[in-house]
Formats: structure tokens, C-alpha cells, sequence
């Protein structure tokens, strides 16, 4: 996703920010400030999409928690309020009761966050959110690279581990069982343009 950082004579709270999201302003908050957020184009949508389903169809039958998406928000910090929207979230049952009801923004860390950087976000922009979940609590981050057709997985106190188009995610101790094939996440690789043997140029 795509931010623009909003300056104004005041910091903003976490409830300033629902009301914004009333308004029609969609954004996250970092220490009261605002951060308004810009859509991320069909292919961020489409991978979102992807292992959200996968994350779901393994998750919601076996009771294991909640999946949410990147417009639900996890407040991280308070005075001055911190509010972040992963692209992707699991919760686990043990953190958010599965029978409990919550209508504004997750207030504990989640167990998995996914990310999926944008064509306008550096490599270091993306690794210090992956940072940042890992110092609020999170036990493992995705890092989607939809340009490399890779995954950066970060986990506390261990070496980032970078898996390709032919290797599997796993959900690790976070969740046994879990596994999804990275070239999945992506869907089928784009067509090459190049021209084929014996094929003319002009």
C-alpha cells in the first residue's frame, strides 16, 4: 500500500481516525500522525485475495482464529496512538475469542501479518514494517515481493529467509500444518513478450 504523511497542528487519536474513515479518508496513524493511504493497484488486490483465501480455507474450519484484511487496522500504541493495516492478519483464538465481537480496531498483535509490497515501496521501507510488527509482539511476518515472484519470511531473533516461485510458505509453529505453494500466491507468471524462434521482429 501507498502512504502520504499528513501534518497537522494536532495529534490524532485512534477514534479521530475511525471518524476519518466515516469521512471517506482511509489511512493508518504513527504516533498521531496521519498517514493517508492510496489503493495499491490489481495485482497487490489480487494477491491479498489469494492467500487470504488460503490462510481462511485452513484457518476457519479447524476453529484456529480470525483472518482480516488490510481496511481493519491493529492499534499498536496510545498517546500518542499508533495504528497500522497489514495487508493480511491472523489472529490467533488464543488472542481474539472466536464468539467475541469487535467493532473497532484490533487492539493486541496479531500471530501473522502479511505484507505485499507496492511498485512505489523500497526494499527498506517494507523491512522496517516487517521490524516493526516483529518488535509489537507478531511471531512471523511475510513479506511479499511481487516483482521477484519471492517471499521474505521474518521471524524473532532469526535470519530472514527469502523463498522463491517453487518453494512452499509454512506456517511453522504459528500454524502447524499450514502450507501454500509460493507460486500460488502469484498466480500464473506473466506471458513472455519476447519473440519466439524463427518469429519476425518488424
Amino acid at each position: 500500500m501507498t502512504t502520504t504523511t499528513t501534518t497537522g497542528a494536532r495529534l490524532l487519536t485512534a477514534d479521530d481516525l475511525l471518524r476519518l474513515d466515516g469521512e471517506g479518508v482511509r489511512g493508518e496513524l504513527i504516533r498521531g500522525v496521519l498517514c493517508e493511504t492510496m489503493a495499491a493497484g490489481q495485482e497487490h488486490g489480487e494477491i491479498a485475495m489469494r492467500l487470504g483465501a488460503a490462510l481462511l480455507g485452513f484457518i476457519e474450519p479447524r476453529g484456529l482464529g480470525r483472518v482480516m484484511g488490510s481496511d481493519s487496522g491493529v492499534w499498536l500504541d496510545r498517546d500518542p496512538d499508533t495504528v497500522r493495516e497489514p495487508d493480511v492478519a491472523f489472529f490467533s483464538v488464543g488472542t481474539t475469542p472466536l464468539d467475541s465481537r469487535v467493532t473497532g480496531y484490533a487492539e493486541v498483535a496479531p500471530d501473522l501479518v502479511v505484507e505485499i509490497a507496492s511498485p512505489t515501496d523500497s526494499r527498506r521501507e517494507v523491512h522496517d514494517k516487517a521490524h516493526m510488527w516483529l518488535n509489537h509482539g507478531v511471531r512471523l511476518v511475510w513479506v511479499v515481493q511481487p516483482e521477484t515472484r519471492s517471499v521474505d519470511v521474518y521471524r524473532p531473533d532469526e535470519p530472514i529467509a527469502t523463498l522463491g516461485d517453487q518453494e512452499s510458505l509454512d506456517g511453522l509453529d504459528v500454524l502447524p500444518g499450514f502450507t501454500c505453494q509460493v507460486s500460488a500466491v502469484f498466480g500464473p507468471p506473466p506471458a513472455d513478450d519476447s519473440p519466439s524462434e524463427g518469429q519476425s521482429l518488424s
